[in-house]
């Protein structure tokens, strides 16, 4: 969002509560002072990096299990064919839906949260991966079968390189699906992050300043993370040593 655009924002925001003549949303005033007063008692760190901790995890472990597992897939028909109807099933069902078997297995803590972040992530990146071996053109693979690769280094210097692009694009998407699924988490499974922090604000006296405050760390902490994301995905393919399979073979 550009300056220009959050400043329409928050004079909208105020011209909106002053005419309309009640408390029921903070102020922006309000909501930064809310924001002041979590920083100056430690909570805003804590509540950030126990979302940030959860989303590191759940969704590194899903990009480790997730894109190898999706590359196969997509290389190996048989094996696609196989897990396809497994993989349909599943995707449709909402991540948040597990919430109550995560508890179950693993508790109120980290690790339930953990788990829906890994199942949220690890469908799409999977799917992702998939498809981005199924764009890799038969030319590509001919030539460099022509020029004699061998399977590791088809798979190093040709595939690779080739997907690494889609996968970029791919990996930013589920970061961000991540993000928005340990908030919902936090609500239920665990006692920390900015989705419990809404919650607690709620029950504990409807601070509804502290409320809006968590909502908008969520939105500054998910730009953030996209923006991080969209760098890589700026980088020319070059930087990712892609080559044509010429390319591969000179080397």
């Amino acid at each position: 969002m550009s300056c220009s655009g959050l400043v329409m924002l928050l004079v909208l925001w105020s011209a909106a509560i002053a005419l309309a003549g009640n408390t029921l949303l903070p102020s922006p005033w309000s909501v930064a002072a809310a924001i002041a007063e979590l920083a100056q008692k430690g909570f805003l760190v804590k509540h950030v990096v126990a979302s940030l901790f959860r989303v590191t995890w759940g969704y590194l472990m899903a990009v480790v299990v997730g894109v190898p597992l999706g590359i196969f897939l997509g290389w190996r028909r048989r094996a696609e064919m196989a897990l396809a109807p497994l993989l349909e099933l599943l995707r449709p069902i909402s991540p948040l839906a597990w919430i109550p078997i995560a508890i179950l297995w693993f508790g109120v803590g980290d690790l339930a949260a953990i788990f829906i972040i890994f199942l949220a992530s690890i469908l799409p990146l999977i799917l992702t991966a998939m498809n981005a071996v199924g764009s890799v053109t038969a030319t590509h693979w001919n030539a460099g079968r022509n020029f004699g690769l061998s399977p590791v280094d088809l798979a190093r210097k040709v595939l690779a390189p080739a997907i690494l692009p889609q996968l970029i694009v791919g990996l930013r998407l589920t970061l961000g699906i991540a993000w928005l699924v340990v908030v919902a988490a936090e609500m239920i499974a665990v006692n920390s992050g900015l989705g419990f922090l809404i919650i607690d604000a709620r029950n504990a006296g409807n601070r509804y300043d502290l409320v809006v405050a968590g909502m908008v760390l969520i939105g500054l902490i998910g730009v953030g993370l996209d923006s991080a994301m969209r760098r890589l995905e700026r980088l020319p393919a070059a930087s990712w040593g892609y080559q044509t399979p010429v390319e591969a073979e000179a080397a």
